[in-house]
Protein backbone atom coordinates (compact mmCIF):
# COMPACT_ATOMS: atom_id res chain seq x y z
CA UNK A 1 0.00 0.00 0.00
CA UNK A 2 1.12 3.78 -1.12
CA UNK A 3 0.13 6.40 1.09
CA UNK A 4 0.16 10.28 0.04
CA UNK A 5 -0.86 13.68 1.03
CA UNK A 6 -1.44 16.10 -1.32
CA UNK A 7 -2.11 19.54 -1.83
CA UNK A 8 -3.34 20.90 -5.03
CA UNK A 9 -3.38 24.68 -5.66
CA UNK A 10 -4.88 26.90 -8.61
CA UNK A 11 -8.85 27.47 -9.65
CA UNK A 12 -9.69 24.61 -7.84
CA UNK A 13 -12.28 25.53 -5.50
CA UNK A 14 -15.46 25.96 -6.83
CA UNK A 15 -15.11 23.83 -10.08
CA UNK A 16 -16.06 20.26 -8.36
CA UNK A 17 -12.63 19.27 -8.03
CA UNK A 18 -13.69 17.66 -4.42
CA UNK A 19 -16.55 15.87 -5.65
CA UNK A 20 -14.68 14.69 -9.36
CA UNK A 21 -11.55 13.24 -7.02
CA UNK A 22 -14.05 11.39 -5.05
CA UNK A 23 -15.26 9.47 -8.70
CA UNK A 24 -11.41 9.38 -9.80
CA UNK A 25 -10.82 7.04 -5.79
CA UNK A 26 -13.50 5.40 -5.89
CA UNK A 27 -12.95 3.90 -9.73
CA UNK A 28 -9.43 3.32 -8.43
CA UNK A 29 -10.40 1.49 -5.13
CA UNK A 30 -8.43 4.27 -2.91
CA UNK A 31 -9.22 5.09 0.92
CA UNK A 32 -8.45 8.35 1.85
CA UNK A 33 -10.10 12.03 2.18
CA UNK A 34 -10.63 15.06 0.04
CA UNK A 35 -11.31 18.38 1.48
CA UNK A 36 -10.89 22.26 0.42
CA UNK A 37 -8.01 24.61 2.90
CA UNK A 38 -9.09 27.75 3.68
CA UNK A 39 -6.18 29.24 1.71
CA UNK A 40 -8.04 28.32 -2.10
CA UNK A 41 -6.62 25.15 -2.16
CA UNK A 42 -7.47 21.64 -1.81
CA UNK A 43 -5.98 18.58 0.42
CA UNK A 44 -6.35 15.19 -0.46
CA UNK A 45 -4.93 11.89 1.74
CA UNK A 46 -4.22 8.97 -1.24
CA UNK A 47 -3.56 5.32 -0.37
CA UNK A 48 -4.15 1.93 -2.42
CA UNK A 49 -2.10 0.25 -4.37
CA UNK A 50 1.25 2.27 -6.08
CA UNK A 51 -0.84 2.10 -9.49
CA UNK A 52 -3.95 3.21 -8.65
CA UNK A 53 -2.10 5.97 -6.61
CA UNK A 54 0.24 6.97 -9.27
CA UNK A 55 -3.17 6.81 -11.89
CA UNK A 56 -5.01 9.39 -9.42
CA UNK A 57 -2.25 11.65 -8.96
CA UNK A 58 -1.27 11.81 -12.70
CA UNK A 59 -5.43 12.80 -13.03
CA UNK A 60 -5.24 15.15 -10.48
CA UNK A 61 -2.45 17.08 -12.23
CA UNK A 62 -4.97 17.91 -15.07
CA UNK A 63 -8.02 17.68 -12.46
CA UNK A 64 -11.76 17.74 -14.38
CA UNK A 65 -12.47 20.13 -17.35
CA UNK A 66 -13.29 24.00 -15.46
CA UNK A 67 -10.39 23.37 -12.77
CA UNK A 68 -7.41 24.79 -13.40
CA UNK A 69 -4.18 23.15 -11.32
CA UNK A 70 -0.92 25.26 -11.39
CA UNK A 71 0.58 23.12 -9.06
CA UNK A 72 0.66 19.60 -7.37
CA UNK A 73 2.47 18.94 -3.74
CA UNK A 74 2.53 15.57 -2.53
CA UNK A 75 4.04 14.07 0.20
CA UNK A 76 4.94 10.41 1.43
CA UNK A 77 1.76 9.73 4.36
CA UNK A 78 0.23 7.23 7.19
CA UNK A 79 -2.47 5.20 5.96
CA UNK A 80 -6.21 6.12 7.24
CA UNK A 81 -7.53 4.23 10.24
CA UNK A 82 -10.36 3.56 8.19
CA UNK A 83 -11.08 2.17 4.73
CA UNK A 84 -13.15 4.16 2.20
CA UNK A 85 -12.70 7.49 0.73
CA UNK A 86 -14.83 10.64 2.38
CA UNK A 87 -14.95 14.42 1.60
CA UNK A 88 -14.03 16.15 4.56
CA UNK A 89 -15.12 20.00 6.04
CA UNK A 90 -12.68 22.54 4.82
CA UNK A 91 -9.62 23.48 6.90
Amino acid sequence: MKARLVRVRGRVQGVGYRDWLLEQAAANGLSGWVRNRADGSVEALLCGEEAAVRDVLSACRRGPAPARVDTLEESFAEAPPEPGFTRRPTL
